[in-house]
């Protein structure tokens, strides 16, 4: 399993519809939602970097 199945703020498996990924705003790095964390705005922070967004 990658980097790329897992939700960046729970570490839910990511379910193909509703889940995305996208670069860290700071340096890059991929990070990935899942739905449910997407919906309530749940706080992720980039493994890398540290940086915390909603």
């Amino acid at each position: 399993m990658t980097a790329r199945d897992r939700c960046t703020s729970c570490n839910a498996t990511l379910a193909e519809e509703g889940s995305t990924w996208f670069p860290c705003p700071v340096c890059a790095h991929e990070i990935n939602r899942c739905y449910r964390c997407r919906e309530q705005s749940i706080a992720y922070t980039c493994p890398k970097c540290g940086f915390r967004g909603p």
